[in-house]
């Protein structure tokens, strides 16, 4: 089983591989081997390298069926879902393309038994003690440069008593960090209950016992549910951190990004959370090279970088993706050049923002959840940094034995750009 692509990819693989297991099946996740009979490859069409990746990994794995090294090549998730029909005509001896939302198809095009009673269960493949807990799919917003409404659909969420139930479950297991994802947090709950449902799962997903953190990924700008900011004030559980896509700040780009919301807007909400929850860790990311950012535009994104001062902060460059509004009603008229040196200006205004932050932090403890060991030192991070695309805080494995999955008081001792290192206090 090979995965690319986002948390919600990898969702979709760990529910893919429990049926698997479930029909006595032997398998191995992101493994370079050729040694399979079968190999599912689940892909990302989201932007352009994401859709190369996935293409040179069909192609290698193809190489090795052609070389009798495997037997079967399926291909799954959201590039065949977009372009199945040009993949079954270029690369037309994989045995079977599926797109998202298949699984039971792929079950039964291996010859296997769709279980229907292991709804919510997975194999988890990520550290035991954190999980991706996907509450929707699909979205129902219609940014100019964004095709996933085009490949996922549009946005139906889980049940509140399903996602529930899914956290009981990986709590039981040992999950200790519950990441909350969906293409939009903001909406959910809005097509089946009528109005915003998320206050309402994180009030009942913080009394499940054994969890402590519960973090929010990919809460949508506009119609923000203020709710939320009380909710986390009152669970301690609830980490102290937002993950909100502000994408940029000039009128008249996010006009033509159709975001539906406003400079001003962002600006307001930005100072409302950070005046109820002082300290509280905001994670953004930014799209350079959209079509009608110039100069000025551009010089607008960099001020909001600096005054806002994230303490997280992601970008990327504008791919032109077919069929999306942008594509249609823009011409991309900027280089590649161009938008990955605008991307890396960015970047690098967020490198001295971050080590500021970071050296503000010297001399504290703070609550660390270890990750893993790797070679000198045991990998943790905070409440402020999520998974693989945040901070890391470093602790030397001499003198220590430290239990991967577990939470331990840490005093910062020294600062890098990105990196805490650190000391045990006590363990939590």
């Amino acid at each position: 089983m090979i995965t690319l692509g986002c948390s919600k990819n990898t969702v979709d693989s760990e529910v893919l591989m429990r049926q698997l297991e479930a029909n006595d099946m032997e398998f191995v996740h992101n493994s370079d081997s050729f040694d399979a009979k079968t190999v599912i490859i689940n892909t990302c069409g989201f932007i352009r390298d994401a859709k190369q990746e996935s293409v040179d990994t069909i192609l290698r794995f193809m190489h090795a069926k052609h070389e009798g090294l495997i037997r079967h090549v399926v291909v799954m998730g959201c590039l065949s879902e977009r372009y199945k029909k040009d993949l079954e005509k270029e690369i037309h001896d994989v045995d079977k393309y599926f797109g998202t939302n298949n699984i039971e198809s792929i079950i039964q095009h291996l010859g296997l038994s769709y279980k229907k009673e292991l709804l919510g269960e997975r194999i988890l493949t990520t550290p035991g003690h954190y999980a991706y807990v996907k509450i929707s799919e699909g979205c129902d917003r219609r940014c100019a440069f964004c095709a996933i409404p085009l490949i996922r659909g549009k946005y139906i969420s889980k049940p509140v008593e399903t996602v529930v139930q899914e956290a009981i479950s990986l709590a039981a297991k040992g999950v200790k960090e519950l990441i909350l994802i969906a293409q939009d947090l903001t909406w959910y709950g809005m097509d089946i209950y009528k109005r915003p449902a998320l206050p309402g799962l994180l009030r009942q997903l913080s009394e499940i016992p054994g969890i402590g953190w519960i973090r929010l990924h990919y809460a949508y700008p506009a119609g923000f549910p203020i709710e939320i900011i009380d909710i986390m004030k009152e669970r301690e559980n609830i980490c102290r951190y937002l993950d909100i896509p502000f994408q940029h700040i000039s009128d008249k780009v996010l006009q033509k990004m159709r975001r539906g919301h406003s400079k001003q807007q962002n600006y307001e909400l930005i100072d409302l959370i950070r005046k109820q929850i002082p300290g509280i860790a905001l994670r953004t990311t930014l799209l350079t090279g959209h079509p009608g950012e110039g100069k000025k535009e551009f010089a607008e994104l960099c001020d909001f970088v600096k005054d806002v001062k994230f303490d997280r902060l992601g970008v990327f460059t504008y791919s032109e993706e077919e069929d999306t509004w942008a594509a249609g009603n823009y011409k991309d008229t900027l280089s590649e050049r161009l938008k990955k040196d605008r991307a890396d200006e960015l970047m690098t205004i967020q490198q001295d923002i971050s080590k500021k932050l970071n050296d503000k932090k010297l001399g504290k403890s703070i609550k660390v959840l270890i990750d893993s060991r790797e070679g000198e030192y045991y990998v943790g991070r905070s409440e402020a940094d999520s998974p693989e695309v945040d901070n890391e805080v470093l602790i030397p494995v001499a003198g220590n034995e430290l239990e991967i999955g577990m939470f331990y008081n840490v005093r910062i001792t020294r600062t890098e750009d990105f990196d805490l290192f650190g000391e045990v206090v006590e363990k939590v």
